[in-house]
């Protein structure tokens, strides 16, 4: 089934919408949240809490392409579930290793002033991973969007894992300096 028939199946509240999903969708949904929590029980249940909030969702949305939609679903999910567990004990995914990662060329401040911020800030590094070469910008996001170990991005692109690495660490240093020129505070 294309996008837009499982979107109206959704609109139609038919029950056959979330099997669709599920078929077309499942394993992607379910990578996403393993990348961020480590464990394949927690990753299916965030698969089936993305397949509600789905349900949940559509009658006030019409997404054009599932698949960013569903991913964004499921990586928020994933992001909540972890954070109401103890993902040091659980032995987390790769989170929080990409976490650290980022932690230098990102903003620092207290909550509130992140939030007012955050927005802005998408916008910035939108633009600054719009301005980059093709394979860079999919490494960054393979790495920070999906969290994938580099041992995968390497294998995704053909490439060594020292090239990924290399190539993360330009790119933080690069996002770092675009963040600042743009008046970021980080």
């Amino acid at each position: 089934m294309t996008d837009a028939d499982i979107v109206a199946l959704y609109w139609a509240r038919d029950e056959q919408a979330i099997a669709q999903t599920a078929q077309k969708f499942g394993a992607y949904c379910r990578k996403i949240a393993m990348n961020l929590l480590g464990s394949q029980e927690d990753a299916e249940e965030c698969e089936n809490d993305t397949w509600m909030a789905a349900w949940n969702s559509m009658p006030q949305n019409r997404p054009d392409k599932l698949a960013p939609y569903l991913g964004r679903i499921t990586r928020n999910l994933a992001l909540d579930l972890r954070e109401r567990q103890n993902a040091k004990k659980r032995g987390g995914g790769q989170t929080e290793t990409v976490l650290e990662e980022l932690e230098f060329c990102l903003p620092a401040g207290d909550h509130t002033a992140q939030e007012v911020e955050s927005a802005e800030t998408a916008r910035s590094i939108s633009a600054f991973l719009r301005s980059q070469p093709e394979q860079a910008r999919n490494i960054f996001i393979r790495r920070y969007w999906y969290c994938d170990a580099t041992a995968d991005i390497a294998k995704r692109y053909g490439i060594g894992e020292s090239k990924v690495r290399v190539t993360l660490h330009r790119m933080r240093t690069k996002l770092k300096a675009y963040l600042e020129k743009e008046g970021v505070c980080l």
